[in-house]
């Protein structure tokens, strides 16, 4: 029994976005799952740079998950079904939210990766690493607040300067001028941190 369900587990994966979307429209509801299974990491991050709390990231996850499922029958496929759903999540909690004026960026989140220690067997590493991500989060931190979450959603999420206006409703131009600035921060910074420990 478990050999078969590994075996259907398999096959589930190895099908598309919008061929595992079709299939649930036919009926096949259950292949949802693994449409959550691939895109709520993403989601709940999301959910945790608006909320800042883990159960209230959950609750907003789930939401967003249940939100999708009702409206996949008017899923267009114009855009990766990430894209939309990502839009759906950006939607409710803008919503929730009443705005981004309280949207943690990715990068500078409280999170484990930056609280990393310095291990004792490669030190000059680790310091590097947790250097690089301290980098990042100052350079974050120096663009405009309302504009960081551009940022994330070309970083983090991959999407097009085009998918980011359409998602957020501010000028492609202004998102184009904002990730384009912050990476020549990021470069920056980067650069002065690889020149002190060049070897």
């Amino acid at each position: 029994m478990k050999r078969d369900e590994g075996r259907r587990n398999s096959a589930d994966n190895s099908l598309g976005d919008h061929e595992i979307v079709d299939l649930i429209l036919s009926g096949q509801s259950g292949l949802y799952r693994v449409l959550i299974e691939r895109h709520e990491k993403k989601v709940f991050a999301m959910g945790r740079g608006f909320f800042h709390n883990r159960d209230e990231a959950r609750d907003f996850t789930q939401e967003v998950f249940l939100k999708a499922f009702h409206a996949l029958p008017r899923f267009e496929r114009r855009s990766s079904f990430s894209t939309w759903l990502f839009r759906i999540a950006y939607n409710q909690a803008v919503n929730g939210k009443r705005g981004l004026k309280e949207y943690v960026s990715l990068a500078t989140g409280d999170d484990a990766a930056g609280r990393e220690a310095v291990s004792s067997d490669m030190p000059e590493r680790d310091l590097l690493k947790k250097n690089i991500k301290e980098a990042v989060r100052t350079a974050v931190r120096e663009l405009p607040e309302k504009y960081r979450i551009c940022i994330d959603l070309s970083f983090f999420y991959e999407l097009t300067y085009e998918e980011i206006a359409r998602m957020t409703a501010i000028p492609i131009n202004t998102v184009k001028s904002h990730v384009l600035r912050a990476k020549r921060i990021l470069r920056e910074k980067l650069s002065a941190i690889g020149g002190v420990y060049e070897t």
